[in-house]
């Protein structure tokens, strides 16, 4: 059927108007002058016709009198001297006028509305330069920003970007709740789609420094949304990588919870983009605190930007053995070489000579402190090693609760337990698929002893009832299958503690090691006054380990050796390993010389007088001045990177 002209020009007329708001504007703004034409053509003709209508001075008052009137209908008094006739224009100017400038002021009020709203959802443009990029928000975003305003501290300007699906007001309003000193950084939010290709843009990718891309939920949900999580992360990977016309030229340090979509995103074949599993690396955690006590308060300095940190350097090396690096620098102590063509060995051995190419892999308070001295700074004194091994046996293991970090626990314990070890799970309620789950487990490994047991931790008798301090480990996990915010995991966790500590009160003298994770990491201070040999501060070593390879992605290799067993590793050993001359009276270039002898590398010394102080770190001390003179005694410790535990 042809159009007529009447659905033509209604046609083109609404595809105008769809056109946006300054369509609507001009719209309403020629109406308005056509109709303010056309009352001024209208009083000329009937002045024309009717001369003695005309009482003014000349027919530009007339149309200013118009003017006036249509803009604002409180001018129609000015008329009050004008014949009845003509005051037909009067009126009728006034009320066309209070009608077209409703529709405008409406229209204008409605757009200052969305403007203003568009404002306060952060829907405009971000304008930074050299800005960490992070897209979505959870429950680790908070410690995330602290972590990189102390890598800001430095700098005179600094700024992190947050793109999420979050309320702008309600993530503006946490962020200054839980961190009210910014220092040097500039934190601006903004609320959008972070895998969409314009959003990306709008918040200046190209600029940026780094991204961060977070999961869009917990570790505890459901598989469901853990998947969604995965292909919403994909699918940002690839936005990104489109917004840089294809060739990716930015670290990306993305959470990825299942492993086909983490080995979908090794088809990049990209070094610059990580797909981090940030549990798999807490289970490999829990397991070598389980084995060493005070390894948390290591990582925790060197992971975060507030204190020792890991550094790549290069230097001319003048054929130096690894061995001396040591007492080549004043501050630093060397990990391991890295070159492109050999990759990454830590411990590389004493004898290694350094090729012209290789960088240190070095441990340091900063990197504007890192110097190679070409003479040596401290002469070793040698310190008698009498090699002490420990023995491994079995262990006996209590978890209450659970979480899938256990199952990478378990898997990892594999390589460091002997046969026989048991592992006893308690947990309230279990439903058909977690014990089915465990019978897989049992089949898995069956060198290991695996129970479970319905009880509730949360219950005194029921606790009691486990004898908790016939095992050598406790590990105090989540105590829900459902998703639980941070706080209430670690308020049931608070509760066990307590509890177990007033059964400790009744046998004193065991020496079952406590192991709890704490999510929220403002929890920390009231964690450390229920006698907790360690504590393991998941949400802030996750985002450490994101902050630093969002600064340095090279750190994965290092981090994928030290939670490896295969690679070496970080342990507290007991200084009875190494000497019996106590109190031993030396230096810690001399520790270095001693853990030597072993083929080991002394990071730093634990004090256990101080285990239980948190104001001095837990005993824990790194990277000392290696002319320092330290007083040990049989209770303290070496921090040191090793091979095994033994």
């Amino acid at each position: 059927m042809q159009a007529n002209f009447k659905d033509k020009l209604r046609y083109r007329f609404e595809k105008y108007l769809n056109r946006g708001g300054s369509s609507i504007f001009v719209s309403l703004f020629v109406v308005f002058i056509v109709l303010f034409t056309l009352m001024v053509f209208l009083r000329w003709i009937m002045i024309s016709l009717w001369p003695e209508l005309a009482y003014t001075d000349s027919f530009f008052d007339d149309i200013w009198l118009t003017w006036l009137q249509m803009t604002d209908p409180g001018n129609m008094n000015q008329d009050n001297v004008a014949p009845t006739w003509l005051k037909i224009t009067t009126i009728l100017s006034g009320v066309i006028g209070v009608v077209i400038l409703s529709m405008l002021i409406a229209f204008i009020t409605t757009a200052l509305e969305k403007v203003f709203y568009n404002f306060r959802k952060g829907r405009g443009k971000v304008i930074e330069e050299n800005h960490t990029l992070i897209l979505g928000w959870n429950e680790r975003v908070v410690d995330i920003i602290r972590e990189l305003i102390l890598a800001n501290e430095s700098e005179s300007y600094a700024s992190i970007v947050i793109l999420s699906d979050e309320d702008k007001e309600e993530m503006d309003d946490l962020i200054a709740k839980r961190i009210p000193d910014k220092k040097t950084t500039s934190i601006i939010t903004t609320t959008g789609d972070y895998a969409n290709i314009n959003e990306l843009k709008r918040v200046s990718i190209k600029a940026a420094k780094s991204v961060i891309l977070l999961a869009n939920c917990s570790e505890s949900a459901f598989q469901d949304e853990k998947i969604n999580s995965d292909v919403q992360s994909v699918k940002s990977i690839m936005a990104i990588i489109s917004c840089q016309d294809g060739k990716n030229e930015l670290p990306i340090i993305a959470e990825i919870f299942n492993e086909d979509k983490r080995e979908l995103i090794g088809y990049f074949h990209d070094e610059n983009i990580i797909a981090l599993d940030s549990w798999e690396i807490m289970g490999k955690l829990l397991v070598q605190t389980s084995l060493t006590s005070g390894l948390e308060m290591v990582y925790n300095e060197i992971l975060s930007f507030d204190g020792c940190e890991i550094y790549f350097y290069e230097s001319n090396w003048n054929n130096i053995s690894f061995g001396d690096l040591p007492l080549h620098f004043k501050d630093g102590i060397p990990l391991g070489v890295y070159n492109e063509e050999d990759g990454m060995t830590l411990r590389p051995g004493r004898d290694y000579k350094m090729k012209s190419e290789d960088q240190i892999i070095i441990l340091a308070e900063d990197d504007s402190t890192i110097n190679f001295e070409t003479q040596s700074i401290h002469e070793f004194s040698k310190i008698e090693l009498i090699d002490t091994k420990l023995e491994q046996g079995q262990k006996s293991i209590l978890i209450l609760g659970w979480h899938s970090v256990a199952e990478i626990f378990i898997s990892e314990s594999a390589d460091y337990l002997t046969e026989g070890s048991s592992f006893d799970i308690y947990f309230k309620n279990p439903n058909e698929e977690f014990i089915n789950r465990v019978e897989e487990l049992k089949t898995i490994y069956s060198e290991f002893k695996i129970t479970l047991t319905d009880a509730d931790p949360l219950l005194m008798d029921s606790l009691q009832a486990t004898n908790p301090f016939d095992y050598d480990n406790i590990i105090i996990l989540s105590q829900e299958f459902n998703e639980q915010r941070a706080d209430r995991i670690d308020s049931d966790t608070l509760i066990i503690l307590l509890l177990l500590r007033k059964i400790k009160m009744a046998t004193p003298d065991v020496h079952t090691k406590i192991i709890t994770q704490v999510l929220n990491s403002d929890n920390q201070e009231i964690i450390t006054q229920t006698d907790v040999d360690d504590f393991i501060i998941s949400n802030k070593l996750i985002t450490m380990i994101l902050a630093q390879l969002s600064e340095e992605p090279l750190i994965m290799k290092f981090y994928e050796d030290i939670f490896s067993e295969d690679g070496s590793e970080i342990y507290v050993k007991s200084i009875q390993l190494y000497t019996n001359q106590f109190p031993l009276k030396t230096t810690f270039g001399d520790l270095i010389g001693l853990a030597d002898l072993r083929d080991e590398i002394c990071l730093g010394i634990r004090k256990g007088n101080q285990s239980k102080n948190a104001d001095e770190n837990f005993g824990v001390t790194l990277n000392l001045d290696k002319n320092q003179v330290i007083e040990l005694d049989k209770d303290d410790f070496l921090v040191v990177l090793s091979e095994d535990e033994l």
